[in-house]
């Protein structure tokens, strides 16, 4: 499998990781570890996961919740008046941590590549209107963060 591919799945991934720790609170070593034994490649349900690459998948996770006090403040900066983290729901939430680590740390992935990969992690979520919030929010971000 490409090398393209599988970081797109370690990206689905890592929001869904981020989201379960968000809803339950899990310690990030066991986490990590349920993803790697249960999800990443395998097959839940009839639904075949797609293999990911995971050492990315790792610095995606832990990456994520080391930073999110930053990450946090990073992705406040770019809503607009009125609105807040708070209002965002967990899932998207989640989305827009994983893409802001990655703009923030991955220097290594270009700025086009993280947004138009995480657009294509919105549309596993929501709808139209919530893709454009997802790219206009990082296209802000990766501004503020690499100039």
């Amino acid at each position: 499998m490409s090398r393209s591919k599988t970081r797109s799945a370690a990206r689905l991934a890592a929001v869904q990781a981020l989201y379960q720790r968000a809803m339950e609170a899990t310690p990030t070593a066991q986490l990590l570890h349920e993803f790697h034994q249960h999800r990443l490649g395998a097959t839940i349900e009839d639904a075949e996961y797609n293999e990911a690459e995971v050492e990315f998948f790792d610095d995606l996770v832990t990456g994520s919740i080391a930073r999110e006090a930053e990450l946090d403040a990073a992705i406040a900066a770019r809503l607009s008046s009125g609105w807040s983290l708070e209002r965002l729901d967990r899932p998207m939430h989640a989305l827009l941590r994983a893409a802001t680590y990655e703009l923030l740390a991955r220097a290594d992935v270009p700025v086009k590549t993280v947004i138009n990969e995480y657009v294509d992690v919105a549309d596993a979520f929501y709808d139209k209107r919530e893709k454009g919030f997802v790219n206009g929010l990082l296209d802000a971000v990766a501004k503020d963060v690499r100039g």
